[in-house]
């Protein structure tokens, strides 16, 4: 099997992760491209070409998709996903502490107490998750991403992907789109951040070379929050004769950050700023080194077919003081290919592309006792092995000029295994070799229609499946404990386009889960709990609008509204889902002035509150904060930026986690940052 999929990666093409648009793509002239999420008449400065070829690929997708470029936040202080991420709907981004942030699409990975599950995370196709899928995005540097694609729930198909939650894919800036030879930034300001950053980019004859290396030192809004972190990048492009182009990517990150923990109730409203006692007597942290690189080849093979191909490797070394020493090595490695095709089916036009995906990751742990943070006696001594493959396609027919009919398919196979020794004198260590299986079908149907100005209508319905990591497995010296995949069917409709002053994105989805796989922590010194629920059902809306009522002035706003819920469980009933809450938005009033500077005002308003707990006993406080974004050009080279915080220093709860019932002693309240002031000066040539 193993071989057959690398075989077939090799020889068909473009990785799925790759929605970028080639620039010698043809178009048969009578179908209709629509740059979806911002259609512009004239040259709008976060629609760069090098980012409407993106949103000139996804705008074949019959569903919710958004292309974030690096130019709507570049201009703030952007250090982590939830800060790229600031005005996507339907995107539950919010940071928790450091670069650790929780990010949800549409309910996906919704009771996870750490890091990310449920959808697809990736830089240049190469994903952040383990080959079990559990990841984290603490490796993310917003200053070397040129450009994110979102495909919210199932319309990452296109990435190969069959997960609730979709797919988040960034793109590396190259020396042909970098749009600077030299760029030099510095930011600082609250809670003693520092970040340095130098890129390069250059052009040359037959190829282009991108190098960057970013410096980030802070203390943090609260005591256990130190970190010092390096990001670097190089990026090398080789035209392959007149179509095809071969590309070396290489990332490098060494994280080093500690954790202050969450608090209890009496905690959060005693002093907000506190460290939880266990994170202190821990002094808990998270410290990572990784390696990543990629290999991909592009060819236009002629004017119909475009062939794609790339194969990665990461390596990451991790040391995590939580309730024990975590100490993990992994490496992960892959292949990935797609064949993406544009012409006509009897006089009539047609598009398609036919892809796989080979990953496979080993880990080996070793938990010691945690002496403040040291290392003592080894406690738990464990090997994980996970492979996992996709075949996939899809293909989209214009039954009449302008509306086309949408049709995919995807089908995959993952698999588990675990070892596990026991050590001498570690009484819950355990000897264990446990494997398990997952294969499954999704399909995909849906309608596409345009009109002649560039606005769409989609409807589509697709199948979701889930298969458990290795935490979600709970290995034990009874074996893997009994959590199936978790499946559903979501059904999406939705409108995109420009109307006047208005550019706007609206979308109402609804899923039906099986065995939707929450977790609830039972207490602050012990890892989380998984377990299936019945029947879930996840539904809600997707909203975006941009006004621009006069010249110089946009209103920018997004509304998420989520309705999570039990459907007649056993014991919580028609209960809501914590975690996220019912109504969160976002908005952003902007004035221009021709002479280049701007400000910004904005809103954060999470309308209702949040459930803590699975039984509904409590809630966390809704919140509003107010922001300040104020930037100008100091000359045709430089520019300026400040970006002030929760002006009005409100005390709120960024972020929850998930409880059985709660209780006083549940530490479960993440706090939100007080009043904070950053700024930064940046200089192109």
């Amino acid at each position: 099997m193993k071989a057959l999929l690398l075989a077939t990666a090799s020889l068909l093409a473009v990785a799925p992760s790759l929605a970028r648009a080639d620039p010698t793509e043809t178009v048969p002239t009578d179908a209709v491209e629509v740059s979806s999420v911002i259609v512009t008449a004239q040259r709008d400065p976060e629609d760069p070409p090098a980012v409407a070829g993106a949103r000139r690929t996804l705008s074949r997708t019959p569903g919710a998709v958004s292309v974030v470029a690096q130019e709507s936040y570049v201009k703030r202080q952007a250090l982590a996903l939830d800060d790229m991420l600031h005005d996507c709907p339907g995107v539950y981004a919010q940071r928790k502490w450091g670069g650790d942030v929780r990010i949800s699409i549409r309910g996906s990975g919704l009771g996870n107490a750490s890091h990310n599950r449920g959808l697809i995370l990736a830089l240049d196709g190469v994903p952040f998750n383990e080959a079990d899928g559990y990841g984290d995005s603490q490796a993310v540097d917003p200053l070397l991403t040129r450009y994110v694609e979102v495909y919210r729930g199932g319309n990452a198909l296109r990435f190969g992907g069959a997960l609730l939650g979709g797919a988040i894919n960034m793109t590396s800036p190259t020396g042909a789109n970098a749009g600077y030879g030299l760029r030099l930034r510095a930011d600082g300001g609250a809670f003693g951040l520092a970040r340095e950053h130098v890129s390069i980019a250059h052009r040359f004859d037959g190829g282009d070379v991108f190098a960057a290396i970013t410096n980030q030192t802070a203390d943090g809004f609260r005591p256990q929050s130190q970190q010092n972190i390096q990001f670097a990048t190089l990026n090398i492009g080789r035209k392959l004769g007149e179509t095809g182009e071969l590309r070396l990517i290489v990332n490098g990150a060494n994280i080093n950050q500690e954790i202050p923990g969450a608090l209890t109730w009496a905690q959060f409203v005693a002093d907000r700023r506190q460290a939880a006692p266990s994170a202190l007597l821990n002094n808990q942290g998270r410290n990572q080194r990784s390696l990543r690189a990629s290999l991909r080849a592009n060819s236009q093979i002629n004017r119909e077919i475009n062939l794609e191909a790339a194969v990665y490797a990461t390596w990451k070394d991790l040391d995590h003081p939580i309730f024990q020493v975590l100490d993990q090595q992994s490496r992960n490695y892959g292949a990935f290919a797609r064949l993406d095709w544009q012409g006509k089916i009897g006089g009539k036009p047609a598009d398609a592309y036919l892809g796989a995906w080979y990953r496979e990751g080993d880990l080996d742990g070793t938990n010691y006792v945690n002496n403040h943070g040291a290392r003592g006696a080894p406690q738990a001594l464990s090997q994980q092995n996970a492979t996992a493959a996709d075949v996939f396609g899809e293909a989209r027919y214009f039954v009449v000029p302008r509306l086309a009919l949408v049709g995919g398919l995807t089908a995959g196979v993952a698999k588990r295994h675990y070892r596990s020794f026991h050590v001498p004198g570690a009484a819950a260590s355990f000897d264990l070799d446990a494997r398990t299986s997952y294969d499954w079908i999704s399909p995909r149907v849906g309608l596409l229609w345009e009109d002649e100005a560039g606005a769409q209508v989609f409807a589509n319905v697709t199948r979701s499946v889930e298969p458990p990591n290795f935490g979600s497995l709970s290995p034990s010296g009874a074996g893997f404990a009994a959590i199936r995949a978790q499946t559903a069917w979501t059904w999406e409709a939705g409108l995109r386009g420009r109307h006047g002053a208005f550019t706007y994105d609206l979308t109402a989805y609804r899923a039906r889960l099986r065995g939707e796989m929450l977790q609830y922590a039972v207490d602050s010194l012990h890892p989380a709990t998984t377990f299936n629920a019945g029947a879930t059902t996840h539904q809600g809306l997707e909203a975006a609008i941009d006004w621009k009522p006069a010249r110089g002035w946009r209103l920018r706003q997004s509304w998420t509204l989520s309705d999570f819920h039990f459907v007649d469980d056993s014991q919580y009933g028609d209960n809501r889902l914590p975690i996220t809450p019912r109504s969160f938005y976002r908005g952003e009033l902007r004035y221009t002035a021709p002479a280049g500077w701007f400000v910004a005002p904005s809103v954060e308003w999470s309308a209702t509150r949040q459930w803590i707990d699975y039984r509904n006993t409590r809630t966390a406080p809704s919140y509003a904060i107010v922001n300040l974004n104020l930037g100008w050009k100091l000359t045709d080279r430089a520019s300026m930026f400040v970006d002030a915080r929760n002006l009005l220093d409100k005390t709120y709860v960024s972020n929850v986690q998930a409880a059985t019932v709660w209780t006083e002693s549940s530490a479960v309240y993440w706090p939100g940052d007080k009043r904070s002031v950053f700024g930064g000066v940046t200089v192109e040539f």
